[in-house]
């Protein structure tokens, strides 16, 4: 370099701080060029942690006699996905059956012959996400339907949509229970000539005479259930050890 031309470029450099640099500096981000993020690896979200436990858990032996499976743990052989408006995904996952999340119902339908009488459904129900309805059983009786509501109205009410036209939230079998986000609880359904039952774990929640009682499905897209379903609100929701059997008459004690 010239030797006269360094003090000039010396002061330059002084009375303007950071111009001699500005031409290297690299150029700030703009929003086109910032990368999405990468997708979260499967099993790392929180939902997909507790299914990971939720799989790993052993299922509570089941007595008595003539069940069968409804669920292979394998694949949606047996089921498909309802058509609610903005459902969310159905999937098979770990060995279990996984409604996600929709907008605001996710369920699926069996397409197996059902009974409409003198038979008992059991299942595993679990919440993964969300704070509503994770089991919404819906079931025929006899020319009817009905629904057992697990969790629903915010999280912890039970009881059957609906009885003489009040939803679960406002009839005689409506009560709350807490519910734990990640833990299994035993559902278990028995529909006879002129009973209702269910239990939930070893509670009895349901046990209701049918006789000159009018039973029928909460109004809107829920109907899409029957003639059985089962449905989750808001809320993602696992299954396992979904079973059914044909029985004689109400159960005479409270089952395991």
């Amino acid at each position: 370099m010239n030797a006269k031309l360094f003090p000039v470029l010396a002061v330059v450099t002084m009375l303007l701080p950071g111009c001699a640099s500005l031409r290297y500096s690299t150029p700030p981000p703009f929003a086109d060029n910032i990368p999405a993020p990468l997708p979260e690896p499967v099993g790392t979200s929180p939902a997909g942690q507790v299914l990971a436990r939720a799989a790993a858990q052993p299922v509570t032996p089941l007595g008595g006699d003539g069940w069968r499976e409804l669920f292979d743990g394998k694949s949606l052989t047996g089921w498909r996905e309802t058509e609610f408006k903005e459902g969310g995904r159905v999937t098979v996952t770990n060995g279990l059956l996984v409604l996600h999340r929709g907008q605001p119902f996710v369920g699926v339908n069996g397409t197996n012959e059902m009974p409409n009488v003198n038979y008992e459904i059991v299942l595993d129900a679990m919440r993964v996400a969300g704070s509503d309805f994770f089991c919404g059983l819906t079931f025929p009786v006899r020319d009817s339907f009905c629904s057992l509501i697990v969790g629903g109205w915010g999280g912890g009410i039970v009881g059957l949509s609906n009885l003489d036209g009040g939803d679960a939230s406002e009839n005689e079998t409506t009560q709350y229970i807490s519910f734990e986000t990640g833990r299994w609880y035993r559902v278990r359904l028995r529909v006879t000539e002129q009973r209702i039952e269910a239990w939930i774990e070893q509670k009895k929640v349901v046990n209701l005479n049918t006789s000159g009682r009018k039973l029928s499905l909460r109004f809107g897209e829920i109907e899409m259930s029957k003639p059985f379903g089962l449905a989750a609100w808001d809320t993602s929701a696992a299954y396992r050890a979904v079973k059914l059997r044909s029985v004689t008459g109400p159960a005479e004690e409270s089952p395991r």
